[in-house]
């Protein structure tokens, strides 16, 4: 079974989904149950089902229009390659990371995971400043050992992520640094300008897209962003996995950290990100396995590109809204994408 293959799909709503789950056995017959939005559903169809007592589930299916920007159209494989995600990062998980797989449909493209409830997401602390560090250390080991324990060449057939892998290259690498008409106060959209025109920083960041796009040996998870880790009682959880796909692991790493940097940056706390990163950083360097571990360099120059899209794109930060706090974080990025330090601040 490969990523990319289509099948034809029944569109799973409130008026069947209870059916689905009482087939799969999750729902008791004449159980009543209620239907809920969870998380952002930006690319996937994802509900909250709430079965009797505290029994909930999460349902996911992936579908050809993605969710929250249907003009956009992108296989369905993508849920498959999450699935498989899952599946292939077991062994390296010894804490737990990932979030239990109820049931996997391959033919309906759909996912049934566990509810983690009222867990916060990571960007959330982060914004209040709350203390993570125990949190990302977690998630550091886990992604450690993911990249360490999936260096098989082979491994890219069972990851064939292409559209998805571009889709979010575009949004991080390209959209930004073109023309475009992202909504930018006064401020911030002279200095999108001043971006644009540099012709050296803009070169920069096509060669960091072609260094995203080569298939560099190690399963990476792709979009290790502060809104994709829930805090739950055990502690770290990574959820959606479907840009999945055999990668550089400097850019899982780079991503996390970009999202560690900028609420700090952005209340005027620079310091305490840096410990924050450094901290993560030598968790992750810590449990690495010999020498595949990425350069901080190449981690730190995608950190900048991703704060410069949080900033400048399609997705931009809530922590950027004030020009204030946006210039900051400007200048931060570019100042990692245009000189990347060795070693951790």
């Amino acid at each position: 079974m490969q990523c990319t293959c289509e099948h034809v799909q029944t569109a799973l709503n409130e008026s069947n989904v209870f059916g689905y789950l009482r087939d799969l056995g999750l729902l008791a017959p004449g159980e009543r149950a209620t239907l809920e939005p969870a998380g952002d559903g930006n690319i996937n169809w994802v509900r909250r089902v709430r079965g009797a007592g505290s029994r909930c589930w999460i349902v996911k299916q992936a579908r050809p229009a993605l969710e929250r920007f249907p003009e956009y159209r992108v296989t369905t494989g993508r849920i498959v390659c999450e699935a498989r995600y899952y599946e292939t990062t077991a062994p390296f998980d010894a804490e737990a990371v990932r979030p239990e797989v109820l049931h996997f449909d391959a033919a309906q493209r759909v996912l049934v995971l566990e509810d983690l409830g009222d867990a916060q997401r990571l960007d959330a602390a982060l914004l209040r400043g709350a203390d993570v560090a125990p949190q990302l250390a977690r998630l550091a080991h886990f992604l450690a050992a993911v990249h360490a324990g999936t260096r098989d060449p082979a491994l890219a057939e069972r990851f064939p992520n292409a559209e998805m892998q571009r889709l979010h290259g575009d949004h991080i690498f390209v959209l930004p640094y073109r023309p475009n008409q992202f909504p930018l106060s006064d401020a911030l959209a002279t200095r999108a300008r001043e971006v644009r025109r540099d012709a050296e920083l803009v070169q920069r960041i096509d060669a960091a897209y072609a260094r995203y796009l080569e298939p560099r040996g190690a399963l990476v998870h792709a979009d290790v962003q502060a809104g994709n880790v829930l805090l739950a009682q055990r502690g770290a959880v990574l959820l959606d996995a479907e840009i999945a796909h055999v990668g550089d692991p400097a850019f899982d790493v780079g991503i996390l950290l970009a999202h560690l940097w900028l609420p700090a940056i952005a209340r005027g706390e620079p310091r305490v990100g840096d410990t924050l990163a450094r901290r993560t950083w030598r968790a992750y360097a810590g449990a690495s396995r010999g020498d595949g571990q990425p350069r901080y360099r190449d981690v730190a120059r995608y950190a900048g590109i991703e704060l410069l899209r949080r900033t400048l794109g399609a997705a931009r930060a809530p922590a950027v809204e004030r020009d204030e706090a946006g210039l900051a974080v400007l200048d931060a990025a570019l100042a990692l994408v245009r000189n990347p330090p060795e070693w951790p601040r």
